[in-house]
């Protein structure tokens, strides 16, 4: 047996020497993927004698494509700089190499530009000027949310005009077709046409088509599971005359439909290519079997599958843990000690062991506390710190201007989000007027009509800006923080602008809900009172975050972000009705299904240990609100969850919904540390200090440090230890 052979397992030697015709690799996770695609290609070329020229290999992303790309090298025996390697890239860097050489033949020089996100957005706003079409009406965001989906069906302007079936998408058919216009003009192409003009291509020019045929005689695809429409034709497009396409992927790990995925590509592959033969990977070389038994129950509801069931030949395993605690809070401070524990069983503090999995990013706000509450590095993956994102440090502007009017920092933050065309040379004149005057730049604001260079509809502006300050000065006084940020992200357009019909916009909008819950938590303190403590203590929270540089640390990520990752230790947070599964899939069987596929997906990066954890109530919206366990908890067979003597037979129906909860752990969970007049506390940031008031939650701590002097802080949040004497 040749060395590429060796250390490959009965199926993935049978994929790997199946070199000719149609393959469908149906790869679980963990099951050796990327080994068996590599393996082949290196097999096709130095054994099989097939021309590295001739093959082609097409992945997601570059980290993808470059592994891919070494693995070959090194099983090849070649260097980076050999000119006889396979074709292997991005979709989308295959398909520029192609409109490089081409695109002429479509009317655009061969030296296009490609626009990134921002200048899609800028070109945008040019286009609804030129067009007199007010974004406020018409998001711009989502406009180009919406065109971007057209061209991942391949749907261009004149067609989308004919599907348009409301006020919005009849706008949106009238955008399109001027903004490609402009596209076209700059000669430039975006993101989602780089594949769409080169199907377009190949539709129009036989010839070029039956070259790039000739040239790519074997073509590999990975993830298939996630290719969209456009992927899905230009891969046909290039394997229709020879036939030689292996496909890589896994239908139960398909979780990208928001993207345009489109799971019937992988389905019905073996109806594109009746001749194909299929190769199932089912032994697993991540995790213990308890394990993937969980993610087999789950999965098997599924009806959009193929068939198969991971095993191991790892022996043991531990079982599941299943924790139901009282309150979200209560369930990070849970996963807090629970890696305490693991760590003080281990020689090494290695946090990168660890993982969080949350259904989205607004989930990560309490388990980022409890990490601070405790002491442990942690980082966020495929997300920012809830701190950090651009709509909370926004809103935390607002409050800070409402507060204190002369923060001009934070006022030139928020002066145009959402836009009120208050621009440069405005901002300029108010700037030098303060400046002249010695005022701030909001006094020199109310004094706008004083401005000579400021007129007309831009004095008009300014002046709304100013009264509608002034309104939420006055709503301050009337309710605490939470209330304050709802009549925020109401009165100034805030919500609106950030709800602009995509995926994005909507976490974006959970996030503002989600400070509504941290700020709900000074709701019995005075209005003004409540407002003052719920900066001081964010800033401080914002301030240690920023101290987290280090690797060593457990991980905080959505699942959609955890895709192809492992971990020894898994907690999987949330397990509730309306969390996971996601309120929007509860009437939607498809959406429900890509919802157990999520929760699939999230067990499977699990390697040796594996935690089920919900609450009873949860903070949403700056309410409690109470939720049943999630139906996928009812899926997981009893013998592979981890026994409790201390907690009755569990019983969980989603039709009656009757659960014996695991008892309450002994710590409190709201309460934070119990102090009292006169006690000794340490902060890690305001060092000693003596307690000089308790009153409804917040401590009145007098510092040693007389830089810091006397503090309000809320027990729940602050990092307090009490000095025992």
């Amino acid at each position: 047996m040749t060395e590429i052979l060796q250390k490959l397992n009965d199926k993935q030697l049978e994929a790997v020497t199946c070199t000719h015709g149609p393959l469908l690799v149906v790869a679980g996770a963990g099951s050796g993927k990327t080994r068996a695609l590599t393996h082949r290609i290196a097999y096709m070329i130095q054994e099989k004698g097939i021309n590295p020229w001739n093959i082609l290999a097409v992945t997601f992303t570059n980290k993808a494509a470059n592994e891919m790309k070494q693995r070959i090298i090194k099983l090849l025996g070649k260097n980076e700089q050999d000119a006889d390697l396979p074709s292997v890239g991005t979709f989308h860097a295959t398909c520029v190499r192609i409109l490089r050489k081409n695109i002429h033949l479509l009317d655009y020089e061969n030296s296009f530009t490609i626009y990134d996100t921002a200048d899609q957005q800028i070109l945008m706003k040019h286009v609804l000027e030129d067009l007199r079409i007010d974004e406020k009406q018409f998001n711009p965001r989502a406009i180009l949310h919406h065109i971007s989906n057209a061209k991942n069906e391949l749907v261009s302007s004149e067609k989308y005009k004919y599907a348009a079936h409301n006020a919005f998408t009849e706008k949106v058919a009238e955008v399109y077709k001027y903004y490609q216009e402009a596209l076209k003009k700059a000669n430039a192409l975006d993101f989602d046409d780089i594949i769409m003009k080169t199907v377009e291509l190949f539709q129009q020019e036989p010839t070029i088509l039956d070259s790039y045929q000739e040239k790519f005689k074997f073509i590999s695809i990975d993830e298939y599971q996630d290719t969209n429409h456009a992927q899905y034709i230009l891969t046909n497009l290039l394997a229709q005359k020879y036939r030689n396409i292996c496909v890589i992927g896994d239908s139960d790990q398909s979780i990208y439909s928001f993207r345009g995925a489109n799971i019937t590509n992988i389905l019905n592959f073996e109806k594109d290519y009746p001749e194909a033969k299929v190769v199932l990977l089912e032994e697993n070389y991540r995790s213990s079997q308890p394990i993937l038994d969980a993610a087999h129950s789950i999965i098997i509801k599924n009806a959009k599958r193929k068939e198969k069931k991971l095993w191991t030949t790892r022996e043991g395993g531990e079982k599941i843990t299943l924790k139901q605690t009282d309150t979200d809070r209560g369930e990070s401070e849970y996963v807090a000690r629970e890696i305490q524990k693991h760590l003080q069983r281990s020689e090494h503090r290695d946090y990168t062991n660890f993982v969080v999995l949350y259904r989205t990013n607004a989930q990560s706000r309490v388990m980022e506390e409890a990490m601070l509450r405790y002491g442990m590095p942690y980082k966020i993956v495929g997300g920012i710190k809830f701190y950090a994102r651009k709509e909370v440090k926004d809103l935390i502007a607002y409050l800070r201007v409402i507060q204190n009017p002369a923060d001009t920092v934070s006022l030139l933050r928020i002066i145009n989000t959402p836009p009120r065309k208050i621009g440069p040379k405005t901002m300029e004149g108010i700037q030098n007027y303060a400046f002249t005057h010695k005022l701030t730049f909001f006094q020199a604001m109310q004094d706008v009509e004083k401005i000579p260079e400021i007129s007309g509809p831009k004095a008009e502006s300014i002046k709304a800006f100013v009264g509608m300050m002034k309104d939420l000065q006055k709503v301050n006084g009337e309710f605490p923080a939470s209330g304050l940020i709802k009549h925020v992200i109401d009165s100034t357009g805030y919500k609106r602008f950030l709800d602009d019909g995509t995926s994005e916009g909507e976490a974006r909008v959970e996030n503002t809900y989600e400070l509504i819950n941290v700020a709900s938590k000074y709701d019995n303190l005075e209005p003004a009172l409540s407002l003052n403590i719920f900066l001081e203590e964010i800033a401080l929270i914002s301030d240690l975050d920023g101290l987290d540089t280090q690797d060593n640390a457990v991980t905080l990520m959505t699942i959609h972000s955890a895709k192809g990752l492992e971990f020894p230790v898994v907690f999987i947070v949330g397990l509730e009705e309306g969390v996971l599964p996601h309120s929007r899939s509860l009437l939607d069987r498809d959406e429900l299904e890509e919802e157990r596929r999520l929760m699939y997906v999230a067990i499977t990066r699990a390697k040796d240990k594996l935690y089920f954890t919900h609450s009873r109530s949860r903070m949403v919206y700056g309410e409690m609100q109470n939720n049943t366990p999630s139906q996928f908890i009812e899926d997981i067979p009893d013998e592979v969850l981890e026994s409790d003597p201390t907690r009755m037979q569990r019983k969980l129906k989603v039709s009656d919904i009757s659960y014996t909860p695991i008892p309450y752990e002994e710590y409190p969970e709201e309460a934070g540390v119990e102090l009292h007049d006169g006690d000794r506390v340490y902060h890690q940031t305001f060092g000693e200090g003596t307690v000089v008031n308790v009153t409804g939650g917040v401590a009145t701590v007098a510092f040693k440090n007389v830089r810091y002097g006397v503090k309000k802080l809320a027990l729940s949040v602050a990092p307090l230890k009490k000095i025992e004497d």
